[in-house]
């Protein structure tokens, strides 16, 4: 296995919400990054700090020895890295390829398989923390695939995350990011009623948050999603069009297990009236604005609703 140092040439691939930070993590630790995007523009201000740019997968992967992958979708998944212009059809015997998508645990075992027949490694490490947690470099990332291929690489998930953790064979990072998934699903809708029956019942939402985020109610979500709730930010650090494909993807692993599982279809059913309202590309806390639409009110914290 090799060992990651800082002549380790670098690639990544998707300058989005968060990839654009985590990428440029790794070039302010002083690693060598190409990097590659479908809008040539998003990477406008990464290459003015000494990234390189590739036109495609194939080229990042030809001058790179670890391939980091951030895209939206599966499908961009098994384009950007099993596709005729995919990372494999360029990458070098003893490369690894590490998915930071949140995908399906099927392909990030397809995946492996096809990198193992050119004896090129590769790991599913999802991530959770959002647009925060990429900034801040305090990502939760879960990792799938060989232990000693996890082992190497983590240097590099220590330059973007805090708590990095080996969950097991390809495909365990997926499952672990969809157990997350749930939780992230149920604790939004609660953040999002909770604010809205504090406001109706006239309540000042400052002091109410005051009382419960320190009790057994506080969590991640409450602290970071009410404070743009009350100042009526909506803006995406994690898209709802992109939740609504991971609370799909988990449905579906759950009915592959044979789980019936109540709440998160729910949380798919209150989403998808969520994008049904035009809200796909804003974040997952304007469910806020949703809920308020369901009872025929108008959100609005300043305003006295009780």
């Amino acid at each position: 296995m090799q060992e990651i140092n800082k002549s380790t040439r670098l690639g990544w691939i998707g300058l989005g919400v968060m990839g654009q930070s985590m990428a440029n993590h790794l070039l302010k630790a002083g690693y060598r990054l190409t990097v590659s995007t479908r809008t040539k523009s998003k990477a406008a201000q990464i290459l003015a700090q000494g990234a390189d740019w590739a036109q495609t997968p194939a080229e990042v992967a030809h001058q790179a020895d670890v391939i980091f992958t951030m895209v939206s979708l599966p499908s961009d998944v098994r384009d950007v890295i099993l596709g005729p212009q995919g990372l494999l059809t360029t990458a070098r015997p003893g490369a690894i390829v590490v998915d930071m998508t949140t995908s399906e645990p099927s392909l990030a075992v397809l995946i492996a398989e096809k990198a193992r027949e050119k004896n090129i490694e590769s790991l599913d490490a999802p991530v959770s923390g959002g647009d925060i947690g990429a900034k801040n470099a305090t990502l939760s990332i879960m990792v799938g695939g060989k232990q000693d291929v996890f082992n190497a690489v983590r240097p590099l998930f220590e330059t973007i995350g805090k708590t990095i953790v080996y969950q097991g064979p390809a495909g365990c990072g997926q499952h672990t990011k969809m157990a997350n998934q749930i939780l992230v699903a149920a604790g939004i809708i609660g953040v999002c009623e909770a604010l809205l029956y504090a406001w109706r019942a006239g309540l000042s939402l400052e002091t109410a948050l005051q009382s419960v985020s320190s009790g057994a109610a506080g969590s991640w979500g409450l602290t970071n999603y009410s404070p743009r709730i009350l100042q009526g930010n909506f803006e995406p650090g994690f898209y709802v069009e992109h939740f609504l494909k991971d609370l799909g993807i988990a449905i579906r692993e759950s009915e592959r297990l044979q789980l019936n599982l109540p709440g998160l279809q729910l949380a798919k059913q209150l989403y998808d009236q969520v994008q049904a309202q035009g809200y796909g590309r804003k974040g997952i806390h304007v469910l806020q604005l949703a809920l308020a639409h369901i009872n025929d009110l108008t959100w609005d914290p300043q305003i006295q609703n009780g």
